[in-house]
C-alpha cells in the first residue's frame, strides 16, 4: 500500500507547500512504513502495523523524523532543485511536516488495513471500512494524477516566467 500514498502526501503537500515541508511530509509516509517491514523480516506475525500506526506513537516519530531530515537540509535542498519546486523550510517546518506526514498516513492506513490502531491505547479501529479498499486505491491514484498535473503546470510556468 505505501506506493499509494504518493499520490495523496504528493498532493496535498505540494498544495499546501508553504506552509508544509514537501518533501518531509512526502517521506515521511515511507519512513512510518519501515515499522511493517521490520515486522515482516523479523517474521514477528500479525499485526503487521502496530505502534508507528498511532496517532500518538506517529507523532512522536514524525516529529523525530522531522529532526534527522533537518540534519539533511542540504541534501533535500539540492534535490528540490533538480525538480525545480521552490523551497524555503525551517527545522519547525520540518517537524510539523513530520507529524503530519505520520499521521496522514495513519489516517489512509486505517481506513484501508483492519489491524491498524490509529487511536491507540484504544484497540478498536473506528476508520476501517469507511471507504473500500477499491476507492480508496482509486482516490490515490487519482491524486497522484491530480499531483503530477499540478507539478507540469508549475513547470510550464517557470519556464513562461523566465521568457
Amino acid at each position: 500500500m505505501t506506493p499509494y500514498h504518493f499520490g495523496p502526501a504528493g498532493l496535498v503537500g505540494f498544495i499546501f507547500r508553504k506552509w508544509i515541508d514537501l518533501p518531509v511530509f512526502v517521506l515521511a509516509n515511507v519512513v512510518i512504513d519501515v515499522e511493517v517491514l521490520l515486522v515482516d523480516l523479523m517474521n514477528l506475525g500479525r499485526p503487521i502495523h502496530r505502534l508507528a500506526h498511532t496517532f500518538l506513537i506517529g507523532a512522536a516519530i514524525g516529529a523525530i523524523w522531522g529532526l534527522v531530515a533537518y540534519s539533511g537540509l542540504p541534501i533535500l535542498a539540492w534535490l528540490m532543485k533538480i525538480i525545480r519546486i521552490p523551497y524555503q523550510t525551517n527545522a519547525i517546518k520540518m517537524i510539523i511536516s513530520g507529524i503530519l506526514g505520520i499521521w496522514f498516513h495513519v489516517l489512509i492506513d486505517g481506513i484501508y488495513h483492519y489491524d491498524v490502531t490509529p487511536f491507540w491505547p484504544a484497540q478498536e479501529n473506528c476508520l476501517f471500512g469507511l471507504l473500500s479498499h477499491n476507492q480508496i486505491e482509486w482516490i490515490c491514484i487519482i491524486c497522484m494524477g491530480i499531483f503530477i498535473l499540478l507539478y507540469v503546470l508549475s513547470l510550464k510556468k517557470q519556464s513562461a516566467d523566465k521568457t
